[in-house]
This record gives C-alpha cells, structure tokens and sequence, in this order.
C-alpha cells in the first residue's frame, strides 16, 4: 500500500505497476547512459552511433518525461475522479443507510404496534379464558358439591339398605319371622289383584285349622286357600354345596321339606264340600321358584297329584288376575235378573219418552201453524198502518174490503 496526493494505492493497481514500469525503464536508461558514457573511452568508433544512440536515447527520455507527466497527471486525475466517486458513493452509502434506518425505525413501530395489540388481544383472550375457566370451575365445584351430597345421600341409602338387610337376614333366620314375612308380601299382592270382600286372611276352617290367604270363589271351583311356606335351610344349604356328596344331600333335604310343606297344605286347607279340590303353595321367592322348576321337576308333578300348586310372587298375580275375572263373572251372573228389571224399566221410560216427544213434536207444527198465520195478519196490518200513514185512500178504494164512498151533493140542487 503507497499513498499518493493523499491517496492510497495497492501495489497491483494498474496505475502503479504502470509507473513501476516508467521507473524501470527510466532507470534502464540511466544505466544505458552510464555504460554507453564509460564504452565512449574505449572505443572512438562507436562514439558517433553512440552519441546517436544518446541523443535518441535522450529524445526517448524526454518523450518518456512527457509521459511520466501525462502519467501523473492521468492519476491525479484518477484519484480525484476516484475521490468523487468515493464521496459520492460514501453520500449514497449515508443517505441509503439513512432510508434503511428509517425503514427500520417505522418496521419497529410497526412491529411495537402489532406486538402491543397482539399483546392486548391475547390478555383479553387470557381475561375471557380466565373468566370462562373460573366460571366453569365454579359450575364443576357446584356440580361436584351436588354429587357429593348425592353421594352422600346415597351412601346414606346403601347405610340403611345394610340396614335393612341385615334386619331382612334376621328376619329370614328364624322361621317365625320367616313366616310372618311370606305372609305380609302374600297379603300384598292379593291386596292388590282382588277387592277386599274377596279374600280373608287368618280365616278359620271347619277343622279348625286357618290358612294364610281364603279367596272366596263361587262354586265352582268354591273358596281356594293360598299358604305361604319357605324353604330357605334346604336352598342355602344347595347353594353352599361344593361337592358331589354335600350337593345329594341339600337335593334330598330339599325335596323332603318340599314335601313335608305339600303334604301339610293338602292335609289341612282342601276339605271336601267345604273348599276347592286344590290349593295354592305362595313361595316368596323367585330363586327358589326357579330352583324346583329347574331341577326338581318331580317335586312340581308330585305337587300336581296332591292338588298343590305352587306358586311364585309372579305367577301368583297372574293366578289372582285369572281369580278375579271369574269373581267378576259370577258377580255379573248374580245380578243378571236385576239387570234384566232394570232393562225392562229403561225400556217403559223409552217408549213413554218416544211418546211424549211426538206429542211435542204435534204441538210444536201447530204453533209453528199459529206463528205462520199471525205473522200473515202482522204483515197485512202493518201495510193498512203504512197506507193510512201516507193518506193513501186511494189504495183503499181498491181493497175489496173497503166501504163504498158516497160521493156528497151538490146543495143547490
């Protein structure tokens, strides 16, 4: 780097290696002078070409001068026109970056701007949010306190559920109890399917004896006993079995207290004359129903041959319904001859209506007569009444009806 007038230069600027290369030449010159100088003294001969040579060579160092000249002067002008540019480049550079700053400054208040409503857009979002989520966690903790206090009214519920099923457990564990509670659900479903004249519970027989349930058919088939019995030992002793030998033994118990109940009920509750030729057996429950019937299908039939039918909460409704048609059709055959009078009087009171009712007829077309006419005589008198009104005797004279006038003379005759 070399600095001319104030300005610099790199050694491989063509200006310089172009003056680099005058110099050399120049200096090739002055050692030319030098050599050709110290050769005059040698030879005398080459003296006169040489002074030749030199006054060319000095011709040629002139022209060189000029063009060192003209030279300089091209760089001098090369470095004003480089230093114009330069300034001009550096006054565009300024007034670029000056728009590039501007443009800078307006995008980052632009982007200040955006980033400011962006920023309140989003906290508005994040308030609504807030408020939504804290609206909603409100409901989900009202709703939560809800179910709560459902749970807890049905953890109440399921407490007096255990409650009741222990009392319910009790209850089945003694066979006093155990009878008393086939009794109340006997008493209410038969409450339910027939009227109260026609059943009696705890009614005593003939021999004695008092069935839970009597209905009172009419013969036949005659008053029916329903008793409830429960055989819930030798169930649960089935259910319990896990063996073979423990199974055969809960089937034969079962089946021995079956018929011990079918026995007694055949025994006490069918008298001849007195009841129907069958009963019914109530089991109170479903389970048990289904077991005989499932497994114990000797027991059912034998049920059949003594007449005893046993019957579940289920198919004792549906017997109750079948009952209750048949009460209704006897109570309709009792009060068939009332039905009959009662026939025959509504008959009388149709005829003697049917009568009556054209004698009004009669009397209605002759008032319906009288009106004609007198709405007639209204209408003629109405007309006279407008006639006179208007003194329109001339009118009058020609009804047929009317007098003849007598015309007046004349006095002087």
């Amino acid at each position: 780097m070399i600095q001319i007038n104030g300005q610099p230069y790199t050694w491989d600027d063509p200006i310089i290696m172009a003056a680099l290369i005058a110099g050399a030449a120049v200096l090739l010159i002055l050692i030319l002078l030098i050599v050709a100088v110290r050769a005059a003294g040698r030879s005398a001969r080459i003296a006169a070409p040489l002074g030749k040579q030199i006054q060319g060579l000095g011709g040629y160092v002139q022209q060189l001068g000029a063009a060192q000249e003209r030279l300089q002067g091209g760089l001098q002008t090369v470095s004003d026109t480089q230093a114009n540019a330069q300034a001009q480049l550096i006054q565009s550079m300024e007034a670029r970056l000056a728009h590039v700053q501007q443009n800078m400054q307006d995008r980052l208040a632009d982007n200040a701007a955006k980033s400011a409503r962006a920023l309140a857009e989003m906290q508005e979002r994040m308030n609504a949010t807030l408020h939504g989520n804290s609206k909603q966690t409100t409901t989900s903790l009202t709703q939560l306190q809800e179910r709560l206090a459902s749970i807890d009214k049905a953890q109440d519920n399921i407490t007096k559920l255990s409650g009741d099923v222990l009392s319910l457990q009790d209850i089945l564990s003694n066979k006093q109890t155990r009878g008393n509670f086939g009794e109340i659900q006997l008493h209410d479903i038969v409450s339910k399917a027939l009227p109260a004249d026609a059943y009696s519970m705890q009614s005593t027989l003939s021999n004695g004896k008092r069935p839970d349930c009597l209905i009172h058919l009419p013969n036949p088939p005659g008053p029916i006993v329903i008793d409830s019995k429960f055989p819930l030992e030798a169930y649960e002793a089935l259910r319990r079995a896990t063996t073979d030998h423990e199974a055969k033994e809960a089937a034969r118990a079962m089946r021995v207290a079956v018929k011990v109940h079918i026995d007694a009920i055949a025994t006490k509750y069918i008298i001849d004359g007195e009841t129907a030729e069958g009963a019914l057996m109530f089991l109170p429950s479903e389970a048990v129903y289904a077991e005989l019937h499932a497994n114990f299908g000797e027991i059912t039939r034998y049920g059949f041959e003594k007449r005893v039918w046993i019957v579940s909460p289920t198919t004792c409704m549906a017997t109750l319904n079948t009952m209750r048609a048949i009460l209704k059709d006897a109570r309709m055959r009792e009060q068939a001859g009332a039905i009959r009078k009662e026939l025959g009087l509504l008959n009388g009171d149709v005829e003697r209506l049917v009568t009556r009712v054209g004698n009004l007829d009669r009397h209605f077309g002759q008032a319906r007569k009288d009106v004609d006419e007198i709405l007639v005589s209204s209408e003629k008198a109405a007309k006279r009444s407008g006639r006179l009104h208007n003194f329109d005797f001339e009118e009058l004279g020609d009804d047929k009806t009317a007098r003849t006038v007598v015309p007046l003379l004349n006095p002087e005759r």
